[in-house]
């Protein structure tokens, strides 16, 4: 009787391989546990949203947003940039005040109150009870991300209905949290007019807990080329949530300006 190795078949020989890989991430495989999500995760994390959205209205934080235009270089030939802080009023209400600028020094390009809705509505994406029946979720798979084991989603609009600015991307839902660690994806619908085209860059957007129970957005980055019919444009921008502080009726919150005012880095 003689030895012979045994070969495997490059195709069986990288499936083996891909199963190596996968039980080393993720155990559960290797014990025979499902590495599916629950049927209802979407409609928990809708629900878990909804709770967020309602406890995200007694922070306040810090918001800086640069924005660039790039040569073909990928050098800065116009910015924008502004910080503001979201605080309460005396009486409890929710206002926001400007820190630094805003300081608008774009040569080529302007901002839309889009681009301004987006900031608010579409990039701190937040999937909560009301807006779960426009989406459409895809189940595609689960991966690591910054050490959170994550069911990931594909997120689609359903339709888009005038004046709506919905996300077309993808969503990563903490397996063991059951809430968004990353959104990644293009704010739609694209709007092209005859007095010119109003595009918006893919971004991704961070998520981290911040108080024990939830977890809130922190940064926000965008690199991305947009076709203008006009021509090819690329733009750069970052937005960054800090310093959130939960308001209470006998707190009062105030931020220091330590930095000064002028031209961001990109």
């Amino acid at each position: 009787m003689r030895f012979a190795p045994v070969r495997l078949a490059p195709v069986r020989l990288a499936a083996a391989l891909g199963l190596l890989l996968a039980i080393a991430f993720f155990p559960e495989l290797a014990s025979g546990q499902s590495a599916s999500p629950p049927a209802d995760l979407v409609q928990r994390v809708a629900a878990r949203g909804s709770l967020f959205e309602k406890e995200l209205g007694n922070y306040t934080y810090r918001q800086t947003f640069q924005f660039f235009e790039l040569d073909k270089k990928g050098a800065p030939r116009g910015h924008y940039n502004e910080t503001r802080d979201i605080l309460f009023t005396p009486a409890g209400e929710r206002t926001e005040e400007f820190v630094r600028g805003p300081v608008n020094a774009l040569k080529y390009m302007s901002l839309t109150d889009e681009d301004f809705r987006d900031i608010r509505d579409v990039q701190p994406f937040l999937l909560n009870d009301d807006n779960l029946w426009n989406y459409d979720t895809t189940y595609k798979g689960i991966e690591s991300i910054d050490g959170e084991v994550c069911y990931v989603y594909r997120v689609k609009p359903r339709q888009v209905l005038d004046g709506q600015r919905l996300l077309d991307g993808m969503m990563w839902v903490s397996r063991e949290h059951q809430q968004v660690v990353r959104v990644a994806g293009q704010p739609v619908p694209q709007i092209y007019r005859e007095s010119g085209d109003n595009l918006f860059p893919h971004f991704t957007t961070i998520y981290r807990p911040v108080d024990g129970k939830f977890w809130f957005p922190v940064k926000t980055v965008a690199d991305d080329t947009l076709g203008f019919r006009s021509g090819l444009q690329r733009v750069r921008y970052m937005i960054d949530y800090e310093s959130y502080k939960r308001f209470t009726a006998e707190s009062s919150v105030q931020f220091e300006n330590s930095e000064p005012e002028g031209e961001p880095q990109p």
